[in-house]
């Protein structure tokens, strides 16, 4: 099981009603694998909630309250393939209305020595505004250490909702001992 914090310590927009500098959003949560793969695809399952709600525009896809993923992961032929299906709560805060949104991805990856090329594309309903958005990032991520990995890449969007051109840059940071002993 892991333990999830996700953040956006910095986020800029422009063109948008609210353009300039802001904090972004913050979530919590915990992801598992409930069936490990090894001749069958890897099953995992991973909840999120947003503990803090930023005034930064949001993006095509909005900012959900909370939400559950499903996520497949298998290898073939040197390429890592991930397939995952999502349900998130969103809400209009304005008029509070509350509405689920469904989604799904598709990502490809390949690894050069430390550093790995991913491509994706993904499907996300857009319950509060009636349309729907597709986009097609690219990333490229290089592993400092074990534990330790950086990536930044760009994402394009497919439809006339979606956001079409953002860039992105990040690090994941593994804790380098387990927080609890292993059970025997």
């Amino acid at each position: 099981m892991e333990v999830l914090a996700l953040s956006e310590p910095f986020t800029h927009s422009t063109g948008a009603a609210v353009s300039g500098n802001r904090l972004g959003e913050i979530f919590a949560g915990i992801q598992t694998v409930i069936l490990p793969g090894a001749e069958r695809p890897t099953i995992s399952v991973q909840y999120l909630r947003r503990l803090y709600a930023s005034r930064a525009p949001e993006l095509d896809l909005g900012t959900f309250v909370q939400s559950a993923t499903i996520l497949l992961s298998d290898d073939l032929g040197g390429f890592h393939f991930d397939v995952n299906g999502l349900v998130m709560e969103q809400q209009d805060d304005k008029t509070r209305i509350r509405r689920a949104q469904f989604a799904r991805t598709l990502s490809i990856s390949h690894p050069v020595g430390k550093l790995t090329i991913s491509g994706e594309i993904w499907h996300f309903t857009q319950p509060l505004t009636h349309g729907y958005a597709l986009g097609n990032p690219w990333s490229t991520s290089y592993s400092l250490r074990k534990n330790l990995v950086v990536d930044a890449g760009f994402d394009h969007g497919l439809t006339s909702t979606s956001t079409q051109w953002e860039g992105f840059a990040g690090f994941t940071y593994l804790l380098p001992r387990r927080l609890w002993r292993r059970r025997k």
